[in-house]
């Protein structure tokens, strides 16, 4: 599970890995008729059953209470599985996060808590979040096992998220990581991050403290990578997106009545009024709406 104020490479290469493809990704973003979310989310907000993940939530905090009823529920059905819930430093001051990790563990659930401390919520600094030695002290208190590492090193995150791994399921508790990392880029479309920062200090991060240069580096010094490797990734890769941009570009939305639909199990009689109302609205006005762009 993933809150929204983490929805960048991070979780989207969680989706990759566990194979989310590019259409997918690309399909979600336009909201079109092969969407997995039928066009009912907002752009970024991936889900699929088929790879548990569960969708991404705009509201901050709602899916850590969710994370950990899931996995008392995987405790329950002795499944040797645990859930994973990333967030944010802005949603850990939010009463859900407080919630969601006293039940974690009072009720010892295999759930692993991963926070990315980023500096900021949205415009907000840390340093006008907590007083405290970040989020970990927190976790640590309420006695859930905790560790912090370099969010930037992308093998410390591996290697702490194995290790939670194993841990939450030979315990059967939560397990707390806090990647200390840094936001680069702006927090959204309608921010300007350069209002409460210098351009010093996001320099600095993206070029001394960069995650993708430093995993270049080792790799480079190890002899896996090199310059001829990695101009041949970024042209099929570039080739790979645009492809999967203009063909999801060019699909229809999904159908009109998909509108109504997934709320509810079977649709109730105030919602049958509405669909049979919309009907007969588009039979004498349809000509004034774009229906052609819908399957």
């Amino acid at each position: 599970m993933i809150d929204s104020e983490i929805k960048t490479l991070f979780d989207s290469g969680v989706l990759m890995w566990r194979g989310f493809t590019l259409d997918q990704f690309m399909n979600q973003c336009y909201s079109n008729r092969l969407d997995l979310g039928k066009g009912k989310q907002m752009p970024v907000h991936y889900g699929d059953k088929k790879i548990n993940f569960v969708t991404i939530s705009s509201p901050v905090a709602t899916q850590i209470p969710q994370a950990v009823g899931s996995a008392y529920a995987y405790k329950m059905a002795q499944n040797n599985q645990c859930v994973v819930c990333y967030f944010g430093d802005g949603t850990a001051s939010e009463g859900d996060a407080f919630v969601g990790f006293n039940f974690a563990i009072t009720l010892k659930c295999p759930v692993i808590f991963i926070c990315r401390n980023n500096a900021y919520a949205i415009s907000t600094h840390v340093k006008d979040q907590y007083s405290g030695d970040g989020i970990i002290s927190r976790c640590m208190g309420m006695g859930i096992p905790s560790i912090r590492v370099d969010g930037n090193d992308t093998l410390a995150v591996y290697f702490a998220c194995q290790m939670a791994r194993d841990h939450a399921l030979k315990y059967m508790e939560p397990v707390f990581i806090e990647a200390m990392t840094y936001r680069v880029g702006h927090h959204s479309t309608s921010d300007d991050s350069s209002a409460y920062r210098s351009k010093e200090e996001v320099d600095y991060w993206n070029t001394e403290q960069n995650p993708v240069q430093r995993l270049k580096k080792y790799m480079t010094n190890q002899g896996f990578w090199n310059d001829n490797l990695e101009a041949k990734l970024q042209k099929t890769s570039r080739s790979q997106i645009l492809e999967a941009f203009n063909n999801a570009e060019k699909e229809l939305k999904p159908p009109i009545d998909e509108m109504f639909t997934d709320v509810y199990d079977k649709l109730p009689l105030n919602l049958i009024k509405q669909k049979e109302d919309l009907h007969r609205h588009l039979k004498i006005y349809g000509k004034h709406y774009p229906l052609d762009k819908y399957a």
